[in-house]
């Protein structure tokens, strides 16, 4: 199955540290973010060689560093956004994926769990997500993409989800089989086909849209999605304030060996 990684943007809430490579270089812990998610995409399996890097800002950077992916460019970068960047890798998802954003750390065991489900549409989701939001105050729980699930169904997505309702925080990892991925393109054509140039969701335009805004519109039709747990094993590293933490959130992670 082929990796998916969403690279394209700059992060510009890492300031200094981006000013001449892509967010996903940015060393964490002594390693590019990039290495530890090639880790633990290595960890369930996955070879370099299915790796699908959609890349943007200073793409030669990482084109230099691992020319063993295959590239997709994103040449809107500057003025889309996740969602859009995944579909410029639209070839590569017919015969299902495991996506990926490229601005996170994460333990390889739940990369394995989201493989093995035996459902058409898995989403990684955090349990103990919430410890580190604590004094996180450029990065506020209400961004949290969080989800509400019945048992491993989850029912509903959202950033104005309520904290105190959550089962857990999306982690921007998902897998879809080719069943899963006709039904996420299916459902990107027909929201473009109503929002495009427009308004989507939660004040955004359907250009400036997240994976989660298709998402939610999907649970919203009753397309069927399932989550796969870590509690603990995940972190986003969106601003300088989440650089200087991360050593102290990973070592101090409630479950490492676990999904």
């Amino acid at each position: 199955m082929k990796a998916i990684i969403i690279g394209a943007g700059r992060g510009s809430r890492l300031q200094h540290k981006t000013d001449e490579i892509p967010k996903t270089l940015v060393p964490v812990m002594g390693r590019p973010m990039l290495d530890w998610i090639l880790d633990a995409l290595g960890a369930a399996g996955v070879q370099r060689k299915d790796i699908v890097f959609i890349c943007g800002y200073a793409e030669e950077v990482v084109r230099a560093r691992h020319p063993e992916f295959t590239f997709v460019r994103n040449d809107r970068w500057e003025h889309n956004n996740i969602l859009a960047s995944l579909m410029y890798a639209r070839e590569h998802l017919t015969d299902g994926f495991i996506s990926t954003y490229a601005d996170i750390v994460y333990d390889g065991a739940i990369v394995k769990q989201l493989l093995e489900s035996p459902h058409d549409l898995a989403l990684g989701c955090d349990t103990d997500w919430r410890r580190r939001y604590v004094d996180r105050s450029q990065h506020p729980e209400s961004d949290a993409e969080k989800l509400r699930a019945e048992g491993s169904r989850v029912l509903e997505i959202s950033r104005t989800l309520p904290g105190d309702h959550a089962s857990g925080e999306f982690i921007g990892v998902m897998k879809a089989t080719s069943r899963g991925a006709e039904q996420l393109t299916a459902a990107f054509d027909h929201a473009a086909a109503r929002f495009a140039g427009g308004m989507y969701r939660e004040g955004r335009s359907f250009e400036k849209a997240y994976l989660l805004d298709l998402l939610a519109e999907m649970l919203e039709a009753n397309v069927e999605m399932h989550r796969e747990d870590t509690h603990g094993g995940y972190m986003e590293i969106d601003t300088l304030e989440d650089h200087a933490h991360a050593e102290k959130w990973w070592t101090e992670r409630r479950d490492p060996e676990a999904g």
